[in-house]
């Protein structure tokens, strides 16, 4: 597409047919380089785009816009005076991505595509747009981001270098200077949206959650959840003038769900966070294999601290990364091996605490040790029956002495009465086991109705 009769017809018939998606294409910057070359060189007027005045760039653009809307009813000078505004933009940012391959100058591509978006915020605020073209705010956010994110990506490679001949240099200062005022300007669109009073039906509200999504990934990336629970709590306190959460489409849910449930995780409101992560799961679609991946990397911790419950091979078959991460932890624990639970959890820690789940996997531990205690339950057999016909009751009295010698060789460390003692309390304390330790008498009276809750013994 060009500046020229092809990009001016597409403006039109978006126009005509109020498609908010098909305007939305028309500043796009997902073009190669070769194209979006062309698209800036092809302005049209006198003496070509080498000699070009913005004035005479803009009544170009603005003569290209009237013809190609004249057509359509109810677009005004005012209105194509802020479109005017943001194709001047777009095309200015067009020739310095063409460039951008060889410069590597990301930072001149963020800085001109948020003139660009300060021009949509602007014609949104004082030239008239239209609610139906909200669409052009998602290109124009989603690629500010990416744009800034490769921006902060060069600064650190050319400071990283500088950093040489420099005592005081600071390599944290700048590391995401251009993803934060990235986060400034989303947070001026999501204002934007949120306090539009139209009726629902045209209003800039349409277009929050896509928004608010961005802005989620943008704070998850800065580590700045805090900024991303501000903005559910100002979603929370306007959701009456709102339109209905399930009308929006379901991809802007799913991802919404999904950071919902990842901020009550890091809370450790672990049934919150299973609520949200089931919901996002379950309207996710079923071939979005890499979001699916995503939502069960908390989804599978939260089972295991709210319901003791652990995913099946079945479940993890299409997933190979979670199959690593997390199959020799779920052996560990049915099998109750605490050394080689400690061992699994060292080998992948990395990789868990760069998702924030290490600590709530490591509660796994006690899921372990009840299933150990449950073998030693288990081992001791029945009661001697008093009469024939009588339905055998399990050894419910277990000396503390038989739980040390397991935990010892679960563990592969020697660990005393008084050690396994304390761990058993704890264990009885949290509702892991049911019954009360005995210390006259060095033994463990156990429940004689399930001893160990939701294992079905």
């Amino acid at each position: 597409m060009e500046f020229g009769p092809a990009l001016y017809h597409e403006f039109g018939e978006a126009w005509k047919t109020q498609d908010g998606y098909r305007l939305a294409k028309t500043i796009s910057p997902d073009l190669p380089p070769g194209q979006l070359s062309s698209i800036f060189q092809s302005i049209n007027i006198a003496g070509g785009w080498k000699s070009a005045r913005d004035d005479d760039v803009k009544a170009a653009i603005k003569r290209g816009l009237s013809s190609s809307s004249a057509r359509s009813d109810g677009i005004g000078q005012k209105e194509i005076k802020g479109w005017v505004e943001v194709y001047f933009a777009y095309w200015q940012a067009t020739g310095i991505l063409a460039e951008v391959q060889q410069t590597s100058s990301w930072t001149n591509a963020y800085e001109q595509w948020k003139v660009l978006i300060n021009a949509l915020i602007q014609g949104y605020n004082g030239h008239e747009f239209e609610a139906w073209t909200i669409p052009c705010l998602y290109v124009a956010g989603k690629h500010l981001r990416l744009f800034a994110m490769k921006a902060d990506e060069n600064t650190s490679v050319n400071d990283n270098s500088a950093a040489a001949f420099q005592d005081d240099f600071d390599p944290e200062l700048q590391k995401h200077q251009k993803l934060e005022d990235c986060a400034r300007v989303l947070n001026r669109v999501f204002s934007l949206c949120l306090s539009d009073r139209a009726p629902l039906e045209e209003s800039r509200k349409w277009g929050l959650y896509y928004i608010i999504n961005l802005l989620f990934k943008t704070y998850f990336k800065l580590n700045a959840t805090g900024l991303s629970k501000n903005v559910l709590r100002i979603l929370t306190a306007g959701r009456g003038d709102m339109p209905d959460f399930h009308t929006f489409p379901k991809s802007q849910q799913v991802t919404f769900k999904y950071h919902e449930g990842v901020l009550c995780f890091l809370e450790e409101n672990y049934a919150e966070a299973e609520k949200h992560l089931t919901e996002a799961w379950n309207t996710c679609h079923k071939d979005a294999m890499r979001n699916k991946e995503l939502i069960l990397t908390y989804l599978i911790p939260c089972h295991l601290i709210t319901t003791h419950t652990l995913p099946t091979e079945k479940l993890l078959e299409p997933y190979p990364r979670l199959q690593k991460l997390f199959l020799p932890l779920c052996q560990c624990i049915k099998k109750g091996e605490l050394h080689k639970f400690d061992l699994a959890l060292q080998e992948a820690e990395d990789e868990f605490v760069k998702r924030r789940i290490y600590l709530t996997l490591e509660r796994g531990r006690d899921i372990a040790l009840r299933n150990l205690l449950r073998k030693v339950f288990i081992a001791g057999g029945f009661e001697p029956v008093a009469k024939e016909g009588d339905k055998p009751v399990r050894r419910t009295r277990v000396p503390v002495a038989e739980f040390a010698a397991a935990i010892s060789l679960g563990s592969e460390e020697k660990v005393d009465n008084d050690e396994v003692e304390c761990l058993l309390a704890n264990m009885i304390y949290k509702g892991l086991v049911k019954g009360y330790i005995s210390r006259e008498r060095s033994i463990v009276v156990l429940s004689k109705s399930g001893a160990f809750p939701g294992t079905g013994v």
